[in-house]
């Protein structure tokens, strides 16, 4: 991947047709949605009670992109938009990030996905999704970028991708691809039951890929739902369930209170970093935007447990400044914003 210098001075990354260069040596590429998240201009009410929204972008692949550019590091996003205004704003929101697009394919049968988000005054999220279907869901995998998925050193994606075809084939074979070139395959199931068919079967896709990742990140109410209601406290539970021969690290996120991590050498706790929330939305990307951004520039970090609690602890910051915004792409933080939290926080 080349950086071209743009004259405001950032970087506007795109692909050497070569096969790359050293440039993207620490290279995320992440697969799967992007949307537009329709969130109310009034806090705590129902999605019928909203009196007015505001567009904001969203999708959890994409969100980690940019926040892998943001920290100063190198992503790629692959997914599919409408051909419409939605999906070449979406576009054009990962090229002013510095998110290498060249994996985005438009459908000018489907629109781009649209989510309605609410945070009611009891605390629950509440979503509407637009997909019948949407663009994302007819990814195709004649339609990937494969000098893209070969460059990948760590390749990330959820589950949503997997709930459709032709998306999943696409996805089962982006994996197989970035595997077969090296990379470290990355895993955030990032649960949304409405977009499943029931819940057995949101239990049973889930799972289907759960042993070929290298890296998973899960969070506490996920472990419930795919252990079938155990505690996701208790280790025995997360090591005798979710942690399989294959993974190198396994991360459960606590919100606020910071993150858990198991490998196959040591378990233990971060704990996070205390702020005042504003909006939780995309907090947990910028977490992974956070952990990914490290270990892509040393994946040695794995076997280092004081190397790998610092890099932990970056993400929970990084979590942490995002929810001081409101929105997840325009609240993901920057390297220089995450520093000068942590520099704040206790030891």
């Amino acid at each position: 991947m080349a950086a071209n210098h743009t004259t405001d001075g950032s970087k506007d990354w795109a692909l050497n047709t070569n096969g790359g260069s050293k440039d993207n040596i620490s290279l995320v590429v992440c697969f799967g949605e992007m949307l537009i998240d329709f969130v109310p201009t009034v806090a705590g009410v129902s999605l019928a009670e909203a009196p007015a929204f505001k567009k904001a972008p969203g999708g959890a692949p994409a969100n980690v992109a940019v926040c892998i550019s943001r920290l100063g590091g190198s992503s790629a996003f692959i997914g599919k938009l409408g051909d419409d205004d939605f999906g070449y704003m979406l576009a054009d929101i990962l090229k002013q990030n510095n998110v290498n697009h060249s994996g985005i394919r438009f459908d000018p049968s489907a629109r781009t996905a649209l989510a309605f988000v609410t945070l009611r005054a009891d605390g629950e999220r509440e979503f509407l999704f637009f997909r019948h279907p949407s663009a994302d869901m007819l990814l195709r995998e004649s339609e990937l970028d494969m000098n893209l998925l070969k460059q990948a050193r760590i390749f990330h994606y959820g589950s949503i991708s997997l709930i459709a075809e032709p998306c999943r084939s696409a996805h089962l074979a982006a994996m197989r691809i970035a595997k077969s070139s090296g990379s470290i395959l990355s895993y955030d199931p990032n649960l949304r039951l409405a977009l499943w068919p029931s819940p057995e079967n949101a239990r049973e896709g889930i799972m289907s890929i759960w042993e070929q990742a290298d890296v998973i990140k899960i969070s506490e109410e996920e472990i419930t739902f795919l252990t079938g209601g155990d505690d996701p406290n208790d280790d025995n539970v997360v090591l005798k369930k979710l942690f399989h021969p294959n993974l190198k690290l396994l991360i459960v996120t606590e919100g606020s209170e910071g993150c858990r991590y198991y490998t196959k050498e040591f378990k233990g706790r971060v704990g996070g970093v205390k702020v005042k929330p504003v909006d939780t939305t995309g907090a947990g990307d910028a977490f992974v935007g956070g952990i990914l951004s490290s270990l892509a520039s040393d994946l040695s970090l794995l076997k280092d447990e004081e190397r790998l609690r610092d890099a932990l602890l970056f993400a929970n910051a990084c979590g942490a400044v995002t929810v001081t915004e409101r929105g997840a792409i325009p609240a993901l933080p920057t390297k220089e914003a995450v520093l000068k939290l942590l520099g704040k926080a206790p030891a």
